[in-house]
């Protein structure tokens, strides 16, 4: 199982594991896909930070993640 850090940029975390893209949007973070939000959004945006900021639980996107073969820590 792959570990991230809940506090890494979402844009550093899609650079190692490209798959994670998948994994946000169906947490509910569905503009991660849009052109460009990756990559400016996403430098400054870690999964904490933007769990808060749309109000989606941790213990949910900890269990989407998981079921991809990732840990969050």
């Amino acid at each position: 199982m792959n570990q991230i850090s809940i506090n890494t940029s979402v844009y550093t975390l899609s650079q190692k594991y490209p798959e994670i893209v998948g994994i946000m949007k169906e947490c509910g973070f569905e503009n991660i896909t849009q052109p460009g939000m990756l990559y400016t959004a996403g430098r400054l945006m870690t999964i904490e930070k933007g769990a808060k900021m749309k109000g989606i639980s941790l213990e949910l996107i900890q269990e989407n993640f998981k079921k991809h073969g990732f840990e969050i820590i």
